[in-house]
Order: C-alpha cells, then structure tokens, then sequence
C-alpha cells in the first residue's frame, strides 16, 4: 500500500472500512505520510460522516457529502490529480465499485496488514436505524 511516500496518492477510505480500525485518527495520520490526499466516501448523509470523523479528529481532504460512492470516487478522481487513486472497502460491492471508477482497490484487512493498522475486534457494524438519529444536536 505504501505510495513510496512521494505524496502522489490519493487514498479514500470508505465510512465502513473506517469503522474496523482501533484507531482512525493515528490511521489518517499515517495515511497522510505516503498520500497527497486522504478522504473518506460513504452514501450515509454527511452529517454521520461529520460525526464520525470529528469523534475521531479526522482531518479529511474531501468526503462524498450527499452524493453515492460512485459518483464521489468519480469526482475526488477528477478533482484530485495524482498518479494513483485508491479505495480502501470492506466487501466486493466495494471492489467493483473501485473498478468501475478506475480506482485501485484495497480491503481493509490486507490495508490494516500492511501498514501495521490495527483493526477493532469489537467493531458492530452500525445498525441501521442510527442514521436517523442525531448526535450532533444538543
């Protein structure tokens, strides 16, 4: 995964592949010594996306805000010019989503191997239900 540190990557996680990790923030902040740009797409609307990465004092370059992955890996590809661009998933439909959008794809396991992450053994995926519910108000 490592981009030979020249910054000439642009690294998306997905929102779910996020969720696995003991430890977003020192994730990102690793991430950010070998890409240009670290981000992270969801379909989820932006404010669970907000929450979380405030939670975990992400600082992200971009974010798919209320548009799908898709058309977020079309636009960060377009918008962020660096000779590769990677997707970092949990599962196929994530695989061919990278595909289909000329990404590189990487799942979170062989990602968090790689690069000495440590995934969270405890980590639920989030039910569904909590999208509707807001942690961000009073």
């Amino acid at each position: 995964m490592n981009g030979g540190g020249d910054g000439e990557m642009t690294l998306a996680f997905d929102l779910s592949a996020l969720q696995e990790l003991a430890d977003p923030e020192r994730v990102f902040d690793d991430a950010r010594r070998w890409s240009k740009y670290v981000g992270v797409v969801s379909e989820k609307p932006t404010y669970v996306v907000t929450n979380f990465t405030r939670k975990n004092r992400i600082r992200q370059d971009f974010f798919s805000g209320p548009r799908g992955k898709a058309e977020s890996l079309e636009s960060v590809g377009d918008q962020f010019d660096t000779p590769r661009h990677v997707y970092v998933g949990t599962n196929d439909e994530d695989r061919e989503l990278a595909e289909a959008a000329g990404w590189e794809y990487l799942p979170i396991e062989d990602a968090a191997e790689a690069a000495e992450w440590t995934l969270d053994e405890d980590a639920e995926p989030e039910p569904a239900e909590q999208d509707e519910q807001r942690d961000d108000w009073p």
